[in-house]
């Protein structure tokens, strides 16, 4: 037989050809078991066993819900305490910082004016007091049964002496005006004037706080707001426990309570004021100050599962739940609330079926499965955060 070359070529391409094919054909299967997230992983893998399947299932139990919303702190009376008349600003009786009480004195205007002005009403005053006292003298004198003035000159003199007695009451007011006292127990802010300055009617001295009681404001979301107004019809408010972390990450040692909700949402934010007051006895709290209210609720009877016996497509939430025949199917879930490593399920799953725990990546919608049962509570007491 005569060796063809033509032959050869033709022999040595077809075998070239069908070597490329096998390697696409490989390559695609590759990118198929990518795709599915590695799911042929459940068959052996260059000779090495796949890993077990651990099963485990969702329980109901009582769990700690936490909400944290950043807040602003004010003092319950926040006031601007202001000069009621101008003057020079005689006497300052305070220190910045410095804690009073009701009725002591501030501040100190020079009364020069407002003195001199009481002087001469406390003089009128005087003198109306003597006409009418000697106008009701004559009248009570009978002279041939008569008496010597009039009753109508009496009610004259009456009216020129509580007219009198008027002014000068207006004028120790205004001279009380000078004197500026604190209207409540509080702790004074910096001062705004010093000795000496020139004030006027209208003018700020300092601020005063009362901050036995502090409000302290956050911003609910909508969804949040008809959770707790819901949870109000069913339980008691004593139910939410109130929390402030402030800015050094330290709890504060009083708990609080919702002292109020604004009537109106913010159109922009979609969210709603609220204002919790916390007693601050040792005034650890002050005016403008920050932090994170934490609001604890209890869930009861709730269902939960470990965060990890779950995955994500395009937003949703998924878990594998195995049948009794052995069989993975894919099931949607819908989270209530995310705790530290677990999940509060909403719906979609039930207390006491199975559920894949470790595995996920090897197994796929309605292949039959052999798995390792895990106890549930045994597997939340092994998370890295213990379900509360």
């Amino acid at each position: 037989m005569k060796f063809c070359p033509i032959a050869a070529i033709l022999l040595t391409s077809l075998s070239l050809s069908l070597a490329g094919c096998s390697k696409v054909e490989e390559q695609l299967h590759a990118e198929v078991r990518e795709h599915d997230g590695g799911h042929d992983e459940q068959h052996e893998v260059h000779g090495h066993p796949a890993h077990k399947i651990l099963v485990t299932s969702p329980v109901r139990k009582d769990v700690i819900s936490t909400q944290q919303y950043v807040c602003q702190i004010h003092s319950r009376r926040h006031i601007e305490v202001r000069a009621l008349e101008g003057g020079y600003l005689e006497e300052i009786k305070i220190k910045e910082g410095q804690e009073v009480k009701q009725g002591d004195l501030l501040f100190k205007i020079l009364p020069v004016l407002f003195q001199a002005k009481l002087n001469a009403d406390a003089a009128e005053a005087e003198l109306a007091q003597i006409e009418f006292n000697n106008t009701k003298r004559l009248f009570d004198q009978r002279v041939g049964g008569r008496s010597v003035v009039s009753d109508q000159e009496v009610a004259l003199a009456k009216a020129k002496l509580a007219k009198a007695q008027a002014k000068l009451e207006l004028a120790r007011a205004e001279l009380n005006f000078t004197d500026v006292k604190a209207p409540f127990d509080g702790i004074v802010d910096r001062q705004r004037n010093q000795q000496g300055s020139l004030i006027e009617e209208g003018d700020i001295l300092t601020t005063l706080s009362d901050n036995n009681v502090m409000w302290v404001y956050f911003n609910v979301p909508e969804a949040r707001y008809l959770e707790y107004k819901a949870e109000l019809n069913e339980k008691d408010e004593d139910a939410l426990h109130l929390e402030l972390k402030l800015a050094n990450g330290k709890t504060f040692p009083q708990h609080g309570t919702i002292g109020a909700i604004e009537a109106d949402f913010n159109n922009e934010t979609g969210n709603i004021a609220f204002r919790a007051d916390f007693a601050n006895p040792d005034h650890l709290l002050r005016h403008g100050q920050t932090g994170t209210v934490l609001i604890h609720r209890t869930l009861e009877n709730a269902i939960v599962i470990p965060q990890r016996a779950t995955y994500e497509i395009l937003a949703k939430r998924y878990a594998y739940v195995v049948g009794e025949d052995g069989v993975v199917h894919q099931r949607e879930i819908i989270i209530q609330t995310e705790l530290e490593d677990i999940y509060v399920i909403e719906r979609g799953l039930e207390e006491g079926e199975k559920i894949v725990l470790e595995g996920i990546r090897q197994v796929r919608d309605g292949d039959k499965v052999e798995y390792e049962f895990r106890d549930p509570f045994e597997v939340l007491s092994h998370l890295k955060y213990h379900a509360e």
